[in-house]
């Protein structure tokens, strides 16, 4: 059972690659969190990770870890076809899940995953820090206040050139490579955190890497009358920024859009009013802190990242990938 009084809130990670690295650090930098134990495909692999971390536990198999308790949140950091069985383990042991985005590589297994989160009334999240960005919840606000009349466009892109390998994360397909599953989600999860309307995908461009999987893609997006054009790439260095353009005024988000540096809001007549990030703070500081905030109050899902948003957006990657022959 989660510690609601003055305890740390008990962590375990799922795989120890270089996202899972990150994570772990900064929870290590999180007052009110401890870092209990680390489950791997080997538990010599597990071990090697929390030598270094000071992790207390280790193990090969992620039923075992589960198992032995002691365990708040589980957070999974495999490649995207290897979230569901360990958040299902984690969800059906009782234990809440913060689960790396997307959900799953398939829109079904991720919908299954939200039905049983759902059931059993435990806590289930997608990892998508952005969202969790006070630059991102104040200009929500901002939108809906007027501040920049009626918003009509919204554009996103995040990009950069990824060393081509056939074996690894970003190019195999058996592990969900490609680019719109794993930086598309930014762009498109962006669009969706300002849209009070499911959007539709209008149409999708892109190229495929000789694996297969897409190299790059550019997603338009309409609900109602707000059109989102939306691009990703390993191949190319974008710009990576955002912006949501009104009838009277214009938000921009500098690079990197998932996690911008300043927002800056540009009005005709006024002079531009940036407001700039919280410096010095962890990476996943605002992730982390929203979900601890969830377990302590009892929660079962986040209202920063709604689960259904986190479908609809995995809905539209799905088709985007199918309509460019992705595999």
């Amino acid at each position: 059972m989660t510690r609601t009084a003055d305890g740390p809130i008990r962590w375990a990670i799922v795989a120890t690659g270089g996202i899972a690295s990150s994570f772990a650090a900064d929870l290590h930098a999180t007052a009110d969190a401890e870092v209990v134990a680390v489950a791997s495909r080997t538990e010599a692999r597990a071990r090697a990770f929390a030598d270094e971390r000071g992790i207390d536990r280790a193990y090969g198999d992620v039923g075992a870890m589960l198992d032995d308790g002691d365990i708040d949140v589980v957070y999974v950091a495999t490649p995207h076809p290897q979230h569901t069985a360990p958040t299902r383990l984690a969800l059906e042991a009782g234990v809440a899940v913060l689960c790396e985005k997307p959900l799953a590589a398939d829109p079904a297994e991720a919908a299954a995953l939200v039905a049983l989160a759902r059931e059993l009334q435990v806590f289930l999240a997608e990892a998508m820090w952005m969202r969790c960005d006070p630059l991102l919840i104040e200009a929500r606000q901002l939108v809906a206040d007027g501040a920049i009349g009626e918003l009509r466009v919204i554009t996103a892109d995040l990009g950069f050139p990824a060393p081509y390998d056939a074996d690894s994360r970003l190019w195999a397909p058996e592990l969900g490579g490609g680019a719109l599953l794993d930086v598309g989600v930014y762009p498109v999860a962006f669009a969706r955190t300002f849209l009070s309307d499911v959007p539709e995908l209008v149409g999708v461009a892109g190229a495929l890497a000789p694996t297969g999987v897409d190299a790059d893609a550019t997603v338009l997006l309409a609900a109602g009358a707000v059109q989102a054009r939306l691009s990703c790439s390993l191949v190319a260095p974008l710009p990576s920024t955002g912006s949501l353009v009104g009838t009277a005024g214009e938000l921009r988000f500098d690079a990197p859009v998932h996690r911008p540096a300043r927002r800056t809001l540009v009005r005709p007549g006024q002079a531009p009013q940036v407001t700039e990030a919280e410096p010095h703070l962890p990476a996943y500081a605002h992730e982390i802190a929203e979900v601890h905030a969830c377990l302590r109050s009892g929660r079962t899902e986040s209202t920063l990242i709604p689960l259904d948003e986190s479908l609809e957006v995995l809905t539209i990657l799905d088709e985007a990938r199918r309509q460019l022959g992705a595999r």
